[in-house]
């Protein structure tokens, strides 16, 4: 299906309004829960006492808190919306008065002003107890950002249209790889200022600046598109929410229905996504946490190490705009996460049996690239393809959630007394994961192909009554026979 003139020009002011401020916004999520392994590499474990064990605990705590509050937030953000479009009329203003606490515009810059206040209370942190109780108030305000974004996304976009945004908005995970290094450096230069160390200074410093751009973020953050306020989105609202209505249930009017939820839980693909990023986000945490450790233990001093994250971070940026604009082009998504996976674990045969530094170093940027690849390939497919929007928000939320609980046990395993030859053991379990990864694509990509020709079939033969009317396809949403999925 070929976008018109009008189309693509509605398409370019929504691009103008939705990714610049979300991909940024991404990014200092990023910075903020990752820039603790680069204070690492400072005097942050010292001068808090903390042992090697306990900064791992101090690692997972996050993501327990990431986890706990991933589901709730996304349903929560989902209810709003349909009770939004549902409760339109003058009579029901202080209903939409009560929810417009969770519109996106209002929800997800009050979310970044209190990480980004957190962010800044690790620097000012005295002891393990304070660290641990910042850290899981870190992942609690962090999680729910990355699902309510996709799921804002998939009231903007068409189906097809998804993953190159998601991959755009997903670069700013690389790109906070790569300028986490660049400001460690800068700033572990201030060691002393104030009177404070040069890790304080990291936490610090780039906290207050997701504090001034969350500020920022409520003029610039986009709420519901059927209720857009903004000159470039309203004047063409209606043309949008038609548009939509074209290949997904983004311009329709949905109720929550408890039902939704239950069709979510109980859908064997939709727990497929959730393990899929279950085998990649053990590289992806590894990698976004233990990577400067990583290039430290291969001789290089601190600051090189730093600056040394740079490049890998900088190579998977282009590594995502080229494979999901390729795979935008070609319609299929199964093959290239498969690709992805190849890259990096040919990346860690290299990381693990070449004894050079230099071709050490090489095999990290093919981590790096496939890892950060294949993940921003998944996290839209499950948006692509799950339709209904209560089913949708559980099922992006159950995804990021799967991918929290194996980052805990990342955090744990990549412990001291499993350092050896750059975490050798770590590493091969991190390989088996990738494999797993490649299986359960397998898996996604053999049962929906399996879906959309026996829905074909049935079509071409007409022994199954085929009408259905608009709103029996919205009601049914990828239970429907006209539903085709993406490969």
């Amino acid at each position: 299906m070929t976008l018109g003139p009008e189309d693509r020009r509605i398409t370019r002011k929504v691009d103008l309004r939705l990714l610049p401020i979300l991909t940024l916004l991404y990014l200092l999520s990023f910075l903020d829960r990752s820039n603790i392994g680069n204070a690492k590499l400072l005097t942050f474990g010292r001068d808090l006492g903390i042992s090697a064990p306990a900064y791992n605990t101090a690692l997972a705590i996050y993501f327990v808190g990431y986890v706990i509050s991933e589901v709730p937030s996304n349903v929560g953000i989902s209810i709003s919306h349909m009770h939004l479009i549902h409760h339109l009329s003058p009579s029901r203003l202080t209903s939409v008065l009560r929810l417009k606490r969770f519109d996106p515009q209002f929800w997800l810059p009050s979310l970044i002003l209190t990480w980004g206040i957190v962010s800044i209370c690790q620097g000012l942190v005295k002891n393990q107890a304070g660290l641990f109780g910042i850290r899981f108030l870190l992942g609690a305000t962090e999680a729910c950002l990355f699902p309510g974004v996709v799921y804002v996304f998939s009231v903007y976009y068409q189906r097809r249209q998804r993953s190159w945004r998601v991959a755009i908005f997903f670069g700013g995970a690389a790109l906070a790889g790569g300028f986490g290094g660049i400001f460690a450096y800068a700033i572990g230069l201030m060691n002393g200022v104030g009177g404070r160390k040069g890790w304080q200074w990291i936490f610090i410093l780039e906290g207050i600046l997701t504090v001034i751009v969350s500020l920022i973020a409520y003029f610039l953050v986009p709420t519901w598109s059927h209720k857009a306020k903004s000159v470039r989105l309203h004047k063409n609202r209606v043309h949008l929410l038609k548009w939509l209505r074209v290949d997904s249930d983004a311009g329709t009017n949905q109720t929550f229905q408890w039902s939704s939820v239950g069709q979510a839980f109980g859908d064997h693909l939709v727990w497929a996504y959730p393990f899929l990023f279950h085998g990649f986000s053990f590289v992806l945490y590894s990698l976004s946490l233990f990577l400067p450790t990583i290039i430290a233990d291969l001789g290089f001093a601190t600051w090189q190490a730093q600056l040394m994250t740079v490049p890998p971070n900088a190579l998977a940026s282009i590594s995502i705009r080229g494979t999901v604009w390729l795979s935008s082009r070609w319609n299929f998504r199964a093959p290239f996460i498969i690709v992805a996976a190849l890259v990096a674990i040919i990346g860690y045969i290299i990381l693990l049996t070449c004894t050079t530094p230099g071709l050490q170093y090489f095999g990290i940027h093919l981590v790096t690239a496939g890892v950060y690849t294949g993940n921003s390939l998944l996290l839209s497919w499950s948006s692509e393809n799950v339709s209904g929007r209560t089913k949708r928000a559980v099922a992006v939320a159950l995804q990021i959630t799967v991918g929290g609980i194996t980052a805990i046990a990342r955090c744990l395993m990549y412990r001291p007394s499993l350092s050896a030859r750059l975490y050798r053991k770590p590493n091969l379990i991190a390989i088996g994961y990738l494999l797993f990864a490649i299986l359960v694509t397998f898996y996604l990509w053999i049962m929906m192909a399996w879906e959309n020709r026996k829905r074909q079939m049935l079509l071409a033969e007409g022994t199954v009554d085929c009408y259905e009317t608009e709103e029996d396809k919205v009601r049914l949403g990828d239970r429907s026979i006209h539903y085709v999925y993406q490969l």
